[in-house]
């Protein structure tokens, strides 16, 4: 139960549970359903994934969002527009957003300032330049891109309804679970998001963790925004608009703490699983989708209070105290 990725497990089965019932006869449990909830939970888990191992370290990315929309109208741009190979605006995607996650890291460690706020501003610089550019460059905000080649099977192939995206957010998940719980490196993540000043006095890199955690989480945002331009044959600036507070909100529902220090890779997936089957459920179910966030929120809640709880167990039961 002091695990941390009890509480995402359980509002998972909470929430499919509810809608298996009361949507299970309009679809919901049908192939086409279950791939549709499905493939929105890969698509968030791929952004909420990084962004869970950087609140793990103590810190926030907003920017992600703005990082996504960025990613989608370069590669639109460059293949859609101007008619060249995919892959060179895929290219040019993933150096600009390893050059904002790596903007993020440095002005965060740099200046000492709350990461909430350089990302704020970035997800604003970068949202703003986006819009510019295209309309500059193009005249539009929302260029359609057809994919082709390998770049279409890489990244927009799908079996049976299954898109893509479930097997990087496979991938992912292994990967990041591997990486926070068997290495030196996941070590010094959870480390430094439980107490920075103690992780650097062990000899702990705290800078150079948080700044490739950074870079990390813009990637996973360039990875979902090439995705979804190449699945959707369409780039928008837009895109990625629903990934601001979704991505943290996966990672908290999954168990990892507000104040760092404390998660796991399964948790967000299972905090991922909760959006995808509330945002498809309530689909078929037939409601507006601004419930969606009624549901997420209801979770988001739920989940810090179970959060709270289960680690005062887990501190109190490894210092011999009865919770």
């Amino acid at each position: 139960m002091a695990r941390s990725e009890t509480g995402g497990l359980v509002s998972a089965v909470a929430v499919f549970v509810f809608f298996a019932i009361t949507a299970g006869g309009k679809g919901f449990l049908s192939q086409t359903g279950t791939s549709d909830w499905i493939n929105t939970s890969s698509q968030l888990g791929i952004v909420a994934l990084p962004v869970g191992l950087l609140m793990i370290a103590g810190e926030f990315d907003l920017s992600v969002g703005a990082v996504v929309g960025a990613t989608s109208i370069i590669v639109a741009m460059c293949h859609g527009y101007y008619s060249l190979s995919p892959w060179v605006g895929i290219t040019i995607a993933i150096v600009v957003g390893a050059g904002i996650g790596l903007l993020n890291g440095v002005i965060t460690v740099s200046t000492r300032l709350p990461s909430f706020v350089v990302t704020l501003a970035m997800m604003l610089m970068v949202d703003g330049a986006s819009i510019g550019v295209a309309n500059a460059l193009t005249g539009a905000s929302s260029i359609s891109a057809i994919p082709t080649g390998s770049s279409r099977v890489i990244f927009a192939s799908s079996w049976d309804s299954f898109d893509v995206s479930i097997i990087w957010w496979a991938a992912l998940a292994v990967l990041g679970t591997y990486l926070l719980e068997k290495t030196q490196f996941g070590n010094w993540v959870s480390a430094t998001g439980g107490s920075a000043r103690a992780a650097r006095l062990a000899g702990v890199p705290t800078s150079r963790v948080k700044i490739v955690l950074f870079v990390a989480s813009s990637l996973g945002a360039v990875l979902v925004g090439i995705i979804e331009t190449l699945s959707f044959s369409n780039g928008n600036v837009t895109l990625g608009a629903d990934y601001v507070f979704t991505a943290i909100a996966a990672a908290v529902i999954g168990g990892v703490l507000l104040s760092g220090g404390y998660g796991s890779m399964l948790g967000t997936v299972f905090g991922s699983f909760t959006y995808g089957i509330a945002s498809m459920g309530v689909f078929f179910l037939g409601w507006d989708a601004d419930l969606t966030d009624l549901f997420v929120g209801l979770f988001l809640l739920l989940a810090v209070l179970a959060n709270n709880l289960l680690r005062r167990m887990a501190v109190g039961r490894d210092a011999g105290v009865p919770s």
